[in-house]
């Protein structure tokens, strides 16, 4: 959903650094489409251990095993387009508002542009939705954007646009009626913004 036209070449990284760009990079995929037969295969070989984002993984893993692209779509709509609106609305305005295209947009337009950052013209969804944000964290943190891509830089925008209903949103996509496939995309999400709420909390 970004623009890739404004993307420049992304700075050399951590591979923590690197890893945290993959999952925001992958929950940014997974919630802007259903995920393709490609993705689904990727998908069946998430490895995962013992904590709450591995367990996540494995959930994930075990279902995309068992999953098609025709069930994927169906859920997917269920979950986030349905006739005149899915079960979840993923945007930032409406779960701190209440309403769509409200003041947190604006927001976030002001900071992308103070940014440099661009979306894609051909993209009609509202800026402030989970997976375009989740993709614009995965672009700071690999610098391929012209704004800082420090940790200071990574924490604002975090703070700004993802830290009061990120969490939220993805505790409601894992308790969704609608969910199957993404009931683990929502653990994964849920558990991973709390470790980068606890990780920016000590810098």
């Amino acid at each position: 959903m970004v623009n890739t036209a404004e993307v420049q070449c992304p700075r050399s990284i951590t591979n923590e650094d690197r890893a945290r760009a993959q999952i925001y990079r992958l929950l940014g995929v997974l919630l802007g489409n259903p995920p393709s037969s490609d993705l689904l295969g990727g998908l069946a070989s998430l490895q995962g251990d013992d904590t709450l984002l591995g367990r996540a993984s494995k959930n994930l893993a075990a279902l995309a095993q068992r999953t098609t692209p025709f069930n994927l779509e169906k859920e997917y709509n269920n979950l986030f387009v349905g006739l005149g609106r899915g079960e979840l609305l993923p945007y930032a305005s409406y779960y701190l508002t209440g309403f769509l295209n409200e003041k947190p947009l604006a927001d976030l337009r002001s900071d992308l542009m103070a940014r440099g950052i661009k979306t894609r013209s051909d993209i009609k969804e509202p800026e402030d939705h989970i997976g375009t944000l989740c993709e614009i964290m995965a672009g700071i943190i690999a610098g391929e954007f012209p704004c800082d891509s420090d940790l200071p830089s990574q924490k604002a925008f975090f703070d700004a646009h993802l830290a009061k209903w990120a969490a939220l949103f993805f505790t409601d996509l894992e308790e969704a009626r609608s969910a199957i496939f993404y009931a683990p995309v929502g653990s994964l999400g849920r558990a991973f913004m709390t470790v980068e709420t606890d990780a920016f909390a000590i810098q």
